[in-house]
């Protein structure tokens, strides 16, 4: 009996999702990573509860944080943004 293909499980996760989860905002897009390893689970870890910017800038990194920052976003913004991502990826960002 084969046992459970992890490589085979995730080439269909990323079949199905993509590499990259996209959103606009204004002109602008933006990528978040469908899937992120342990080290970046420990980053998020290792975050404040209300530490939206650090969020935001770990999952954007540095230079679409730089972008995002240039728009007037409300935290309810953000909010919709996270539920969908969350809802889209099954990474659920800040539930406990």
């Amino acid at each position: 009996m084969a046992g459970f293909n992890v490589n085979a499980a995730r080439a269909q996760r990323l079949e199905a999702l993509g590499r990259a989860w996209t959103f606009q905002l204004d002109d602008d897009t933006f990528e978040l990573p469908t899937e992120f390893g342990r080290s970046m689970a420990r980053k998020l870890r290792a975050l404040d509860d209300n530490d939206v910017d650090g969020l935001l800038q770990l999952l954007l990194g540095d230079a679409q944080f730089a972008r995002f920052e240039r728009h007037d976003v409300t935290m309810q913004d953000i909010a919709a943004i996270l539920e969908a991502y969350g809802t889209e990826t099954g990474l659920g960002l800040g539930e406990d």
